[in-house]
């Protein structure tokens, strides 16, 4: 049975995140909406903070990943390491989600490594910041369209090709990089590259100026004869048809939790705010009154605010499956696809409730509705959720359900 009740352990750990959201994220969280592409230096001081959070086994952010066994079991209920996980992101992003992406070493190309990466490779990697890399231009939700090669050559894959929309691709000191080590042989040849900015032949073409989270850099990525240790390569090099696609794919049912973490704290911020909004105005929402009895806005906002609470329970429910070693994948995707389209939805009803304070930059109403929209596209858009779900539901192949 799922008991959702918060772990009495994992309290310090949310007050710590909330704390860190209120004092450190919030108030530049405006600054650096308006700087885009500038580094939030106050970052540096708390990533440390955080890496010890991880390090301990108390989580605090999105690199802890999600460990399994050969068998796709994880290691067991290790004090609910997942869910702590989920419940930090929550509250970092209630403070900005710009900000957490920013945050060094807490990286997705992070939390793959966490998931995915041997005992050596965990070890060797300790310490890097590490971005994804996974759209390309002529694709961009298929990931099985990766057409970036690696050919091994001695020791070494030599890797070619162009990835964009790399979150932290510019700042990050690595980059997890899926290339395909035969196209002819489908899907089954994707793997997954740590890749070191170091190395020769790895450039970052450009930064992207985008609609939301400012504060994160986008960069567009090219790899040109770009060598790699083959000890690099995450995962068995083994290009096993049988299991196809499924291997890498694994990595999303690691990282789309997290997404929807991050729309569940940044509801609950505009949520928040637009309550305190109609209190001024004197607007207010009575739980114990039927909503069609009440002021419009109020009926809205208990609307808006159940929306909140059904991503808010899924994305807990996910975290508590992995933590007690039970299959989560179609819910993985279920809960990005809900909290994606719920925060957009959230968001931009809030802006429209509070008028004219909700649109201008005097509440944080407007960034939040400009920031959420990627939380319903990265890591698998809403229509690719949709379809992912409805091939797991109806038991159809990806060649069966386009």
């Amino acid at each position: 049975m799922i008991n959702l009740e918060v772990p009495a352990k994992a309290k310090p750990l949310i007050n710590q995140a909330y704390q860190a959201a209120s004092e450190v994220f919030r108030p530049i969280s405006r600054k650096y909406d308006r700087a885009e592409h500038a580094y939030p230096k106050e970052l540096d001081t708390f990533a440390a903070l955080v890496d010890g959070l991880n390090e301990s086994g108390e989580g605090g952010a999105g690199a802890s990943g999600v460990r399994r066994d050969e068998n796709g079991n994880g290691g067991g209920n290790v004090n609910g390491a997942n869910l702590r996980t989920v419940l930090g992101t929550i509250e970092m992003c209630w403070g900005d989600v710009a900000l957490l992406l920013s945050m060094p070493r807490q990286g997705l190309g992070n939390a793959a490594i966490a998931s995915v990466a041997n005992d050596e490779q965990l070890e060797r990697f300790a310490g890097t910041w590490s971005a994804m890399a996974i759209t390309e231009p002529e694709f961009g939700s298929d990931s099985a369209a990766v057409s970036t090669t690696a050919e091994l050559d001695g020791d070494e894959y030599v890797l070619n090709g162009e990835k964009i929309f790399v979150t932290s691709g510019d700042r990050a000191d690595s980059v997890v990089v899926w290339a395909t080590l035969d196209k002819s042989v489908g899907r089954a040849a994707i793997k997954s590259f740590v890749v070191e900015k170091s190395r020769p032949g790895i450039t970052v073409e450009r930064l992207e100026h985008k609609l939301g989270i400012k504060a994160s850099d986008t960069a567009v990525i090219r790899l040109d004869n770009c060598r790699v240790p083959k000890e690099n390569l995450l995962g068995s090099p083994e290009i096993d048809t049988k299991k196809g696609f499924a291997g890498v794919m694994e990595t999303f049912d690691n990282t789309r939790p997290l997404v929807a973490a991050m729309g569940v704290g940044l509801a609950r911020a505009a949520l928040e705010e637009t309550a305190r909004i109609l209190s001024e105005a004197g607007i207010t929402v009575d739980y114990d009154t039927p909503a069609n009895s009440q002021h419009a806005a109020a009926a809205t906002y208990l609307q808006l605010e159940a929306d909140y609470e059904a991503a808010h329970m899924l994305t807990l429910a996910v975290a508590w499956m992995a933590d007690n070693r039970k299959p989560n994948s179609i819910e993985a995707s279920m809960s990005k696809a809900k909290a994606g389209r719920s925060v957009v939805d959230i968001t931009l009803k809030c802006v429209e409730l509070c008028g004219a304070l909700g649109y201008s930059e005097d509440s944080l109403l407007e960034k939040w509705s400009r920031d959420s929209k990627i939380l319903d596209i990265f890591e698998g858009t809403q229509q690719i959720q949709q379809l992912i779900i409805a091939r797991r539901l109806l038991g159809k192949s990806s060649s069966e359900l386009k």
